[in-house]
C-alpha cells in the first residue's frame, strides 16, 4: 500500500515538472521573440509564474477574493496564452505589434499585481456591539411612581378622660404598602452602595437615590433590613 501511494506520488511529481518546463519554455521563446534577448527573457516565465503561485496562496491562506482571483486570472490567461500563441497560431519570426506591447508591458503589470497581493490589508469583521444587558434598571428616571398614601383613619376626638383613666392614645399609622418592584430596584441600589462604599446605605441616601416621600423611603428600608 505504502509502495503503491509513493509510486502515484512521483508520478504526480514528474508530471507537475514537465507541465512547468513546458509552460516555461513556452513562455521563454514567447518573450525571445518579442524582442526580449538574454537574461530577460528568461526573467518573464519566472515573473508570471510567481504571479500565479502568489494568488493561489491568497486564495488559500484568506479565501476567495476579488483581487486574488482577478490575479489569478491574469497569470494564468498569460501562461496559456503562451502556450498556445507557441503552437504554431501566431509568427514567431515576425510577431505581431499587440504582442510586443504586452510583453513590453508585463513587467509593471506583475509588479503592481504582487504588490496589492503581499501588502494589502486583510478584510478585518466588525465586532458585533455587546447585547445589553436585561434587568438592568435606571436609578431614577423609569422608577415606578410610588403609590399615594392612604388616608389616615378618622379617630373619633376621645370625651374628656375621667379622672382616674389615662389620655387614649391615637391608632398607628399602618405602613404604605411597597410594590415589589419598588423593593427589587431598591435592593440593586443599596448593593451597589455597599460595593463602592463598603458600608450599608442609610435611609437619607435611599430615599435620594430613589426620589421617594421619607414615610415610603422608611417602609422600603424595612423591607431592606
Amino acid at each position: 500500500m505504502a509502495g503503491r501511494l509513493g509510486l502515484r506520488a512521483d508520478a504526480v511529481l514528474v508530471q507537475a515538472v514537465i507541465a512547468g518546463a513546458l509552460s516555461f519554455a513556452h513562455l521563454h521563446d514567447l518573450a525571445a521573440a518579442a524582442g526580449q534577448d538574454g537574461w530577460k527573457a528568461w526573467a518573464y516565465p519566472v515573473s508570471v509564474d510567481l504571479l500565479l503561485v502568489a494568488a493561489w496562496r491568497r486564495l488559500r491562506s484568506e479565501g476567495p477574493s476579488r483581487l486574488a482571483w482577478s490575479w489569478f486570472l491574469i497569470a494564468l490567461f498569460a501562461s496559456l496564452g503562451a502556450n498556445v500563441a507557441t503552437a504554431g497560431f501566431l509568427d514567431l519570426a515576425d510577431p505581431p505589434a499587440l504582442l510586443r506591447l504586452g510583453i513590453a508591458g508585463w513587467p509593471a503589470l506583475a509588479f503592481l499585481g504582487g504588490t496589492l497581493l503581499a501588502h494589502s490589508a486583510k478584510h478585518q469583521p466588525q465586532p458585533e456591539p455587546p447585547a445589553p444587558e436585561p434587568d438592568t434598571l435606571p436609578e431614577r428616571d423609569t422608577a415606578p411612581e410610588p403609590e399615594p398614601e392612604p388616608p389616615a383613619p378618622a379617630v373619633d376626638e376621645p370625651s374628656a378622660p375621667q379622672a382616674d383613666e389615662p389620655p387614649a392614645l391615637p391608632a398607628p399609622i399602618p405602613a404604605p404598602a411597597v410594590p415589589p418592584v419598588l423593593v427589587d430596584h431598591a435592593r440593586k441600589v443599596a448593593d451597589e452602595y455597599r460595593v463602592r462604599t463598603g458600608s450599608p446605605i442609610d435611609t437619607d441616601t435611599l430615599r435620594a437615590r430613589l426620589g421617594v416621600p421619607p414615610h415610603l423611603a422608611d417602609a422600603i428600608a424595612a423591607h431592606l433590613a
